[in-house]
């Protein structure tokens, strides 16, 4: 793939254009990262960071931020002119568990799959470096905070050859729950022949496959009044489902678990319109052996940004609560904001704990 695909635009900005001027400061980095060596220095974690004090939520959205990933950020950010988002340069590994423990989240599941990727522009070798860096530092969390973390292990995907590696290295060295990618690829969507193999050695590993939107090379500077995190990211979802189900990818590897953000984005809404559109074509029984709802409801979805009683009713119509689970989108939303706006939908106590915990607990379970 031609790695000049994936830049050039405001699709890797979720909150404003590429033209707007950044204003980051590197202080609250340094901050974190002083606190970090500190604490290594001291020998440990506060043991109160460690507190079990919690009603057992796992958190499958859940986004982290290594020094390494931080500083390829500004440095790209100076460049490009791109906005920094001030709840990443916020965020420390103690802050998190903080805000864990604050909200009731016993667990969440870390994941690097957002704006604006792990390429900065590099070229290929330090791409694949920079992800080694982001899994080694998420399998550094999950063992300091032990019980606290998982990882969905962040993919390139830009090559296949070392995005096989990587997958070697995640799941039979770092031991993964999952890996966390992309809902688009400059032009491409996951559907796209170029990721087959990928989808092959994850299909034969039975992996979980976590995916997070972002806008879409061409569609990022639409001038719709509003920036794309409200319109384009949630459709960005949907586009990624829709592609998966008509090329086949949802048909052919049967062993993959498939995780969406956004209650799916636009997907509840849309659902009957493709399968007016899709449901009867002739080739049907190819991507949709069981019927186009059918595909759709044995997928995962999140709850992340979408608490809101109009789309988890939209979400539960659909499909059944065991697809559903917690989600937060830390550090953008706070943690405590879906885990309140959840309480309050009026949901059978049932369905509140299988979104809540049981649900994830059986996701995540090692095959």
């Amino acid at each position: 793939m031609n790695k000049s695909q994936y830049f050039g635009s405001c699709k890797h900005t979720l909150f404003s254009c590429s033209g707007c001027n950044a204003s980051s400061s590197r202080r609250n980095l340094l901050k974190g990262l002083g606190g970090i060596s500190m604490l290594s220095a001291m020998g440990g974690i506060p043991a109160q960071l460690l507190a079990q004090n919690v009603t057992g939520l796992v958190d499958t959205h859940h986004h982290f931020y290594p020094p390494a990933y931080q500083k390829a950020w500004f440095d790209w950010e100076d460049q490009r002119k791109i906005p920094h988002f001030p709840q990443q340069e916020r965020w420390t590994r103690e802050g998190a568990i903080a805000d864990m423990n604050k909200a009731g989240v016993q667990k969440a599941i870390l994941s690097m799959a957002s704006t604006p990727g792990v390429w900065f522009d590099l070229p290929l070798p330090k791409v694949v470096e920079m992800v080694r860096s982001v899994n080694d530092y998420g399998a550094e969390m999950v063992r300091d905070f032990k019980g606290r973390f998982g990882l969905f292990a962040a993919l390139n995907m830009l090559d296949v050859p070392s995005t096989l590696k990587e997958i070697e290295y995640v799941f039979d060295v770092l031991k993964a729950d999952g890996v966390g990618i992309q809902t688009n690829y400059g032009d491409k969507w996951p559907g796209h022949p170029d990721f087959a193999p990928i989808f092959e050695e994850l299909n034969r590993r039975r992996a979980l496959v976590y995916f997070h939107p972002l806008a879409a090379s061409c569609c990022g500077r639409l001038n719709t009044g509003t920036f794309p995190a409200v319109i384009e990211v949630p459709h960005d979802t949907t586009r990624a489902v829709v592609n998966l189900l008509l090329s086949g990818t949802l048909a052919k590897f049967r062993d993959i678990r498939w995780l969406f953000s956004h209650a799916g984005g636009t997907i509840p809404m849309l659902a009957g319109r493709i399968n007016f559109f899709h449901g009867n074509a002739k080739n049907a029984a190819m991507f949709a052996p069981n019927g186009v709802e059918a595909e759709l409801r044995r997928l995962y979805y999140d709850t992340a940004n979408a608490t809101h009683p109009a789309p988890m009713a939209a979400l539960l119509k659909l499909i059944p609560s065991t697809q559903v689970v917690y989600g937060s989108d830390y550090p953008y939303v706070a943690m405590d904001t879906q885990v309140t706006a959840l309480s309050q939908l009026g949901l059978d106590v049932q369905v509140l704990q299988q979104i809540q915990q049981v649900n994830a607990n059986r996701l995540l379970a090692r095959n």
